[in-house]
């Protein structure tokens, strides 16, 4: 490998890039998590981060990867043998069921071929059975980190109200939040689990629930065992800005940062930044004559884009011939994927110049590694952003003069 000058191109689908005010944020001295500064610092981030989730319910922030805010979500809300409703749309969706079947969860799990994201219709059909209303939860995940798939929340949403079901709505938007428009409060969603590697441009630590009044009115009853996952005794601290047990302080200082960057920004400008990288990466792909592994154009992700390679070529031998000539970490394919499809992230911390940079590393390695693709995938990607660029910059002229 040659000596890998400048920077390392990290463009999995999380972690993410850390960005330099991020990073100065946490590179502080750590104080007293049970002294006054840390008290106005624990009120600000956990009034602030409710802008993120578009919500003015509570969010609970714990010391933990995405996997611990799963398991949070579902014994504050559960009890033994309640029955679950989910759905096969990926890895992480496999994962969160098997958690829940490991819990003592009647977990149904619909099957999916991964490469759609859940079906409204379907939705209403399996609740509309449940005459006798056993299903305590529906659990979804809104953009499929392993696929590159997007559930349509608020239309799940509304397929819910029509079959007047009271079962709990979960959305997992570890991948999505603050990278893909997700409107909590307004599509009625009673849990939302996020992490903090993705889209809030933080490195792997924090997790959260956001927690509706009817998931907090559950939690009142659940029977579920937890201790450390508790809601109550977190609420109960949190009002005075504090936490029950170590939190992970220095990272709590980069929070802030981050949301202050999101809300410079604004969320509709964050998102229409995502969906332009979007949009530019699945216009190379189509040109290097390569397949998108999501078949429909309304679930396209906008934090990530999946590969697939052409039959009798493995798309982790190409990750290794990138990450070798090139310096740059792609995506591998996870469960039934491995080997057969890279991702692309494009989320968090991220610019035009560096999905140039990130789409030309692509072409070089599909050439380098012998995968059947034409050239002009970069030139693609260029063309639409700068198309954007002079769309952009056209009102702004207008309004000066």
């Amino acid at each position: 490998m040659r000596y890998p000058s400048g920077r390392h191109f990290l463009q999995i689908p999380g972690p993410t890039n850390v960005p330099d005010r991020v990073l100065r944020a946490i590179d502080r001295p750590t104080i007293d998590h049970r002294g006054p500064e840390f008290g106005r610092l624990g009120r600000e981030v956990l009034s602030e981060i409710r802008h993120i989730f578009k919500t003015r319910n509570p969010v609970i922030i714990y010391p933990a990867s995405g996997t611990g805010a799963w398991e949070a979500a579902l014994v504050n809300t559960l009890s033994p043998g309640d029955r679950v409703l989910m759905f096969e749309t990926g890895h992480f969706a496999t994962l969160w069921h098997r958690m829940a079947t490991r819990l003592g969860l009647q977990a149904e799990f619909v099957p999916g071929d991964w490469r759609h994201g859940v079906d409204p219709a379907l939705m209403e059909a399996k609740l509309a059975e449940d005459k006798a209303r056993s299903i305590k939860a529906v659990c979804v995940v809104h953009n499929e980190t392993s696929t590159g798939v997007t559930s349509r929340i608020g239309e799940i949403r509304k397929a819910i109200d029509r079959t007047g079901h009271p079962a709990l709505f979960m959305v997992d938007t570890i991948s999505s939040l603050a990278s893909i428009d997700y409107r909590m409060d307004e599509w009625g969603v009673d849990v939302t689990v996020a992490g903090s590697q993705k889209g809030l441009m933080l490195p792997p630590g924090l997790s959260f629930n956001a927690v509706s009044e009817k998931a907090l009115a559950a939690s009142r009853h659940a029977r579920l065992p937890k201790s450390f996952w508790g809601w109550a005794e977190m609420l109960e601290a949190n009002k005075t800005g504090y936490f029950p047990y170590t939190p992970a302080t220095n990272l709590l200082y980069g929070l802030r940062e981050a949301i202050a960057m999101l809300l410079e920004e604004g969320l509709e400008n964050v998102f229409a930044r995502h969906n332009r990288h979007a949009e530019a990466t699945r216009r190379a792909v189509r040109a290097w004559g390569l397949e998108l592994l999501c078949l429909n154009p309304a679930e396209y992700s906008s934090s990530l884009t999946a590969v697939l390679v052409p039959e009798g070529h493995n798309a982790d031998e190409l990750r290794r011939v990138i990450l070798e000539a090139f310096d740059m970490s792609l995506g591998s394919g996870l469960g039934k994927l491995q080997g057969k499809v890279f991702r692309i992230g494009h989320l968090g911390s991220f610019n035009d110049l560096m999905l140039a940079g990130t789409l030309s590393g692509v072409e070089m390695g599909l050439e380098l590694a012998g995968v059947p693709h034409r050239k002009g995938g970069v030139q693609a990607a260029l063309d639409y952003l700068a198309q954007e660029a002079a769309s952009q910059a056209r009102p702004a002229a207008r309004s000066a003069a």
